[in-house]
């Protein structure tokens, strides 16, 4: 029997799945001074977002059922990523931060932007300056063009900052891209980072069961203007500055806005890369190699094979990709004085379609390793990229997917995140669900439902959502 067949009952989607996932998180409540609007007010004025959930990170820590050395993996991993970044080591000559964990920290390693942007500071540390589009209180951002001089599709990152006048970076003298001319010519998109939360769980769902749950309720899907599809990268379909990573194999992809990365060593090597300007294992070329630029050798980090244990040699990004892993989900809260809300929020959230691209509920398969063998994966994700419209559209394509296409966000740890969106425009939930609607956007059907509901039954559903 095929294992599309054979593991269709692991595919949730249904109401009974939501409500055991529901009733899973309220076990064991946890109190927290979460202000939000209590179940027992019989109306609301108007919803209002309750705003990031304060109390324990709920996040950060291993994966439980770790053996043998795989904690020592998660371990040095985990302070490789925390680690700031020296010229010396090879950082750059270009890059948008110093440290993984300044991107990812919110609310614990691994997460996403913090409440101050470090990026700021990074710049005035050297001879950059801060670029209009970031703030103190505002996302960590990268920055991609979508056309190139000749009108031909960029979608690449350009690196915000450069080591000059930076300490070891005597004789080197670079400019930043010319972001005003840019943004003028309204060629800019951004992005922020990603959680990574749970993520080697998400690297172990099957591809068939993505591709099932895709084809499950399609009727009910279609009535609402919901499509979806896997990002597939087949070898001739990619272009310039778009994803690299499984252009042969026709695999699903999962990793990133628009699922274009395969696994988390190439996500942790291409931001590596990237983000920081390291060359290594699986990106071995500097991005910029402009004479008197270059104080590392290139690679600038790969595997050690002089050292005598495995944990030891391991190349940064095997250990990036091992914290990321072997890093727990975040774990839902709900605060007893909202209880009912909270699963009145649930029910709302099935009722108007939101379940449809937020699939609640996946399971991995069989992993050589146990800690991620056969476990629920309730991520809120259908690791699909949808059409999200014109209002959202950043004209990138990466693999599979176009301009206006973005996979559906995990919204697991979504309780503890401060800003919304692949770009970060919106720090509020009611603005960045009202911004799914727009023209050809998939979500107009979900987002009418939506503004069809009582404020009450908003008011539950935001509830609903910032208690993940």
């Amino acid at each position: 029997m095929k294992p599309w067949k054979s593991g269709w009952a692991r595919v949730c989607l249904n109401t009974r799945s939501l409500s055991m996932l529901l009733a899973a998180a309220t076990v064991g409540l946890v109190v927290l001074q979460v202000q939000v609007a209590s179940q027992t007010t019989t109306s609301v004025t108007q919803a209002k977002d309750p705003g990031v959930r304060g109390g324990p990170a709920g996040a950060g820590e291993p994966l439980s059922g770790l053996v043998g050395y795989q904690a020592d993996y998660f371990r040095v991993g985990k302070a490789d990523f925390e680690e700031s970044e020296e010229v010396d080591e090879g950082m750059g000559p270009r890059m948008n931060l110093d440290s993984c964990v300044g991107c990812h920290s919110q609310p614990a390693s691994g997460g996403s932007s913090p409440f101050e942007n470090p990026q700021v500071a990074f710049a005035n540390a050297g001879s950059d300056s801060v670029p209009s589009f970031l703030s103190l209180n505002g996302p960590v951002r990268e920055a991609r063009f979508v056309r190139n001089k000749d009108g031909s599709p960029d979608g690449g990152v350009h690196a915000l900052f450069t080591i000059t006048g930076r300490e070891g970076a005597d004789g080197c003298s670079l400019k930043q891209p010319d972001f005003a001319a840019q943004l003028a010519a309204k060629n800019v998109v951004f992005r922020i980072p990603t959680p990574t939360f749970g993520a080697g769980l998400m690297e172990m769902i099957p591809d068939w069961a993505i591709l099932a749950n895709a084809a499950s309720t399609a009727s009910a899907k279609s009535t609402l203007g919901i499509r979806g599809r896997p990002n597939f990268a087949v070898a001739g379909r990619t272009i310039s500055g778009q994803s690299n990573n499984n252009g042969n194999d026709g695999t699903v992809s999962r990793f990133g806005w628009k699922a274009q990365n395969k696994s988390l060593l190439l996500f942790a090597g291409e931001a590596y890369n990237v983000e920081m300007g390291i060359s290594n294992d699986l990106f071995f070329t500097e991005r910029d190699e402009t004479d008197g630029c270059r104080s590392a050798a290139a690679p600038n980090s790969i595997t050690d094979t002089d050292m005598t244990t495995a944990v030891d040699a391991a190349s940064s990004i095997e250990k990036f990709a091992f914290f990321m892993r072997f890093l727990a989900p975040p774990v839902p809260f709900v605060d007893p004085a909202n209880a009912v809300s909270i699963a009145n929020g649930a029910k709302v959230f099935q009722s108007v379609g939101c379940v449809y691209c937020h699939t609640p509920s996946f399971t991995t398969g069989v992993s050589r390793i146990a800690a991620l063998s056969n476990q629920p994966v309730n991520l809120f994700s259908d690791l699909l990229v949808h059409d999200m419209g014109v209002g959202l559209a950043d004209g990138v394509s990466q693999g599979g997917a176009n301009g206006r296409e973005f996979r559906s966000a995990p919204l697991w740890g979504l309780g503890q995140r401060i800003f919304f969106l692949h770009d970060g425009r919106a720090s509020d939930l009611v603005t960045a669900i009202k911004a799914h609607a727009s023209g050809f956007s998939e979500a107009n059907g979900v987002i009418a439902n939506y503004l069809k509901q009582t404020e009450r039954q908003k008011q539950d559903l935001l509830n609903f959502l910032r208690s993940l």
